[in-house]
Formats: structure tokens, C-alpha cells, sequence
């Protein structure tokens, strides 16, 4: 495996970087590992796109790098003794890009839009929220069908994105073609796989904490690419600097690094059940995929791939995580155990399995090393390299056999599971559907206590690792590198880029 990554380094050290050009102090150029989807907090699903709207759309609460929730659009709330109400106080003096007033009238048909717009992606995870009552013009009450210990920390991601309800009724379903928000940049332009342009919104609440007249987003795929042009300074910053970058980054004295561990993980998600493609070997026999799962070695991979940066993982939290089943550890290659699995499922010969994987460098890098494991096993992996947005609206659709693709992971592990797994989830996109499962996780959300709440999400994972619709491989640090010239930025483990109280001093 070893020769691998030196030939994968040798590809990337072949790759060019795009002609410099000079940096501007008010004008920061983010680069991306990959382009965003649709622009609509109700419809999205990419890491990316939420780094976009980290700049543009505020939410009710938001998070400290502690992981603790707090105010953002909503100043207070307070939950009833049952769990049933929660009383929210919201900001005053808000507005909208268009100019829209933000109040209580305007998050009622944001929480409205989100249950019923058919294309939403959020209506699983604001399922409890059964009434919202407007108590006042900066009061509104949510009416909860039970306990749900979740519901604060779906509002600090997209659930709780607060969209203009006026532009929202005139766009319906193409809201994403020029969003409207509220946050500290409204949207200007954007040119598929080129660039998403955001302005400063000279009326934003909270506009003496921002710096910059805009923020350019640019999709970038290959991370050698990425660091160059930072090197020469046609980008200002970028996002997820690749752990074989590492040595290069630190011995620029012109560049700043820093990272935060992730909550997410990244994996191969299975068509189990989604359209006709879902009726295939892969999602019709769970051994087959419990085979692959047996022909890994992840800490190898860890090492071949990312030097060792980031951690071998095998359920959807990292090993650390409080919410991390210890009695499943992750465990090394047993290549007789998937060849017996192969075997017994009536493979013995031998199987192929297509795998769409995004085009840009560590994903490919990482199929690359799984298809030389699973080949060991007799597993033959053919690898299709599309562009992230392909591959999700592929995945959505139901064409796809399997998909390299991870989630950068939430606060509560109610976000890195329940929309996945459950019938009918929002993106379940394997279509799995297993009655347990959806009792365990709807069991959770309304867990009264965390060792509840533990105690089920340690029995869903073991069924989730026998039938493995998700198969896990690694858990990623966050890595970011900057001009040394921009101050002020903070690393959180959701990998989003806060620009509050973030300058540029030459």
C-alpha cells in the first residue's frame, strides 16, 4: 500500500496552480474542496454549502467552538417542565437582504416551509414541532408533540436557518437561484463550479463585527491546487488543507494552520432500497457489505492516505466521542472472514461493485487504497469520479449502486444518524428501513436523560454495523490555512468559517 500513496503523491505533484493574482484586504477568496448544491437551507445537504451560509443566513441559535448553544436570532427560550412548548424571544431590529422584517410572523413560515415545501430535506428533523403560536411580534411559542432533546441543536444547523418569507413565496421550490437571509453577506452571483459571490449587507444587526465588503467562495477540488494558489496569493484562505500538505503549509511562514477534530465521518453509503438500481447484490444481501467491511484495515488507510492526521473509524461518532459504542471497537482486516462472507452469499469467485466517489483529491486517494483491500478479498471496485453535486443528485435519485460520502457531523448525535437511517428520513438515501431502528431513534430523541439516550444509540449501532447501509472508514480533523495577513479566526468542530470579528492587516 505504501507504493500507492507515493504515486498518489506523485499525481498531485504534477497538478498546477491557477495564475496569481493580487490579494485585496476587503475582498476575502475562500476556497472550497468542492462546489456547493442548491442554495436553499431546506434542500441542501452539502458540507460546503453550509460554509456559504455560515456567511449569509443566520440561524435562531448557534454554537460556541465548546459545542455549547446559544443565542443568534433568538435571544432566550425556555422549555416547559413536559417538554411539550418552547418559548422563544427573538431579536429586534433584524431585516432581511430585501428588507423584509425579521419577527415571530417571519420564523413561523420558515418552520412552516420547512414541514411542507416537498423538496425539503428539514422536515424530519422538525418532526416534533407539531403548532408554533405567535405570542408577540418578537415572541413565538413551538408546540412539540413530545420531548425532544434535540430540537435546539437542529435550529444551530439549517433547520434553523431563517429565510425572507417573501421571497420564499414568490421563488417556491427556486429560492436557491438568488437566496434571501439575513446574515452579514447577501448573495450577488454565482457561476457553477466557478464561484459564489457574497456582498456585505450594510443593514446587518450585528454589522460592526464584520470586515470584509466580500466574500468570493471558490470551488477548488484539487488540494494541491488549493494550497498553491494560497501560496501565491490568489486565495486568502481555504478549507480542509490536505494532512499530506501538512509539512508544506507549516514551513510557509506566510501561512497560518489550524484545525479542530470533526463530529462527522466519512464512509460508502449503499443503495439498499432506492429505485430500481436498489434492487442489486449490494443492497439485496447484508454480507456482502459486512465482506467489504471485513477486507478494510482503516487505521492502515488512516496512515496510507492522511500520514496517520486523521482516526480510523467504524460508527458514526469518533472513537472519543462520549457517544461512541465501546463495545464495537474498530477492527483490523480479516480478509478470511470476507472471503467466507463472499462465499457463503454465493460469490465465491469473486464480485464487482461500482462506486461513485467525488472528484477531488483525498476521496479519490481514499477509494484508490479501499480498492486494493477489497481486491484482496476477491471484491472488484470500479471507481466512477463525479462532481459532488452529480453525485448527490445521483444519490437522491437512486442511481448508484454505492457512494464514497461523509457528514461533517452535529452537535447532538441525533443529526448524525436519525434523517440517514430511519424510514422516510430526509436523506436516507439508501432508502433503508428497519421498524427497530426507527423505534430506537425516535426513542432517542426524546431520551429524559443522556445515559437514556446513550443506551440507545448503542443498541442501533449494532444493528447498523450488521446491516451496514452505511459502511464507516474515518473520522477527519479539520484543517484550514490562511494568509498570515487575516486575524482573528476561530477553528469550531463543524468545520464552518465564522468571519465575526475577522480583519486583514498587512
Amino acid at each position: 500500500m505504501r507504493h500507492l500513496k507515493t504515486a498518489m503523491l506523485s499525481a498531485l505533484l504534477g497538478a498546477t496552480a491557477l495564475t496569481a493574482q493580487p490579494g485585496y484586504a476587503k475582498d476575502l477568496r475562500i476556497a472550497l474542496q468542492s462546489d456547493a448544491d442548491v442554495l436553499d437551507p431546506d434542500q441542501s445537504r452539502t458540507f460546503v454549502g453550509r460554509i456559504v451560509y455560515a456567511s449569509m443566513c443566520d440561524k435562531l441559535v448557534d454554537i460556541t467552538p465548546e459545542l455549547e448553544i446559544i443565542p443568534q436570532l433568538a435571544t432566550a427560550w425556555e422549555t416547559t417542565d413536559d417538554g411539550t412548548k418552547v418559548r422563544m424571544s427573538l431579536r429586534e431590529g433584524v431585516v432581511f437582504h430585501d428588507g423584509t422584517p425579521f419577527n415571530a410572523e417571519a420564523v413561523a413560515a420558515n418552520i412552516e416551509r420547512s414541514q411542507t415545501l416537498d423538496e425539503s430535506r428539514r422536515k424530519s428533523e422538525l418532526k416534533s414541532i407539531t403548532g408554533t403560536e405567535v405570542t408577540g411580534e418578537y415572541e413565538i411559542t413551538l408546540t412539540l408533540a413530545g420531548a425532544d432533546a434535540t430540537l435546539m441543536a437542529q435550529l444551530a444547523d439549517r433547520a434553523g436557518m431563517m429565510i425572507s418569507p417573501t421571497a420564499a413565496a414568490e421563488a417556491g421550490a427556486d429560492f436557491g437561484l438568488n437566496p434571501v437571509c439575513s446574515g452579514a453577506f447577501k448573495f450577488e452571483e454565482r457561476v457553477a463550479q466557478d464561484k459564489i459571490v457574497l456582498s456585505k449587507f450594510d443593514d446587518y444587526w450585528n454589522a460592526d463585527v464584520i470586515h470584509f465588503d466580500s466574500v468570493t467562495f471558490l470551488p477548488i477540488p484539487d488540494t494541491t491546487v488549493r494550497l498553491a494558489n494560497l501560496q501565491s496569493g490568489d486565495i486568502d484562505m481555504l478549507e480542509r488543507l490536505a494532512a499530506t500538505d501538512l509539512t508544506q503549509a507549516n514551513a510557509d511562514d506566510s501561512i497560518v494552520v489550524q484545525s479542530a477534530v470533526s463530529l462527522g465521518y466519512q464512509g460508502i453509503t449503499f443503495n439498499i432500497n432506492n429505485g430500481a438500481r436498489g434492487d442489486n447484490p449490494w443492497g439485496n444481501d447484508k454480507r456482502l457489505r459486512q465482506a467489504l467491511s471485513h477486507a478494510i484495515d482503516r487505521e492502515a488507510l488512516n496512515q496510507v492516505v492522511f500520514d496517520g492526521a486523521f482516526a480510523a473509524g467504524n460508527q458514526s461518532f469518533p472513537p472519543p466521542s462520549p457517544w461512541y459504542n465501546t463495545d464495537l471497537p474498530v477492527q483490523g482486516a480479516d480478509m478470511e472472514k470476507a472471503k467466507a462472507l463472499l462465499a457463503e452469499a454465493g460469490y465465491a469467485d469473486g464480485i464487482e461493485l461500482e462506486v461513485q466517489v467525488p472528484n477531488s483529491t483525498e476521496p479519490l486517494a481514499v477509494m484508490q487504497v479501499v480498492q486494493a483491500m477489497a481486491a484482496q478479498a476477491g471484491i472488484d471496485i470500479k471507481l466512477t469520479s463525479k462532481e459532488f453535486a452529480t453525485l448527490l443528485a445521483d444519490q437522491s435519485a437512486g442511481d448508484y449502486t454505492a457512494s464514497q460520502i461523509g457528514w461533517s457531523g452535529r452537535v447532538d448525535p441525533d443529526g448524525n444518524n436519525h434523517q440517514f437511517v430511519t424510514t422516510n428520513g430526509g436523506i436516507n438515501d439508501s432508502k433503508f428501513s428497519n421498524p427497530k431502528i426507527d423505534e430506537l431513534m425516535n426513542a432517542a430523541r426524546v431520551g429524559a436523560t443522556t445515559e437514556a439516550r446513550k443506551a440507545l444509540y448503542d443498541e442501533a449501532m449494532v444493528i447498523m454495523l450488521d446491516e451496514l447501509p452505511r459502511l464507516f472508514l474515518y473520522h477527519v480533523n479539520w484543517i484550514w490555512a490562511h494568509s498570515d495577513n487575516l486575524k482573528g479566526f476561530t477553528p469550531y468542530p463543524d468545520g464552518m468559517i465564522r468571519l465575526e470579528n475577522v480583519t486583514w492587516e498587512e
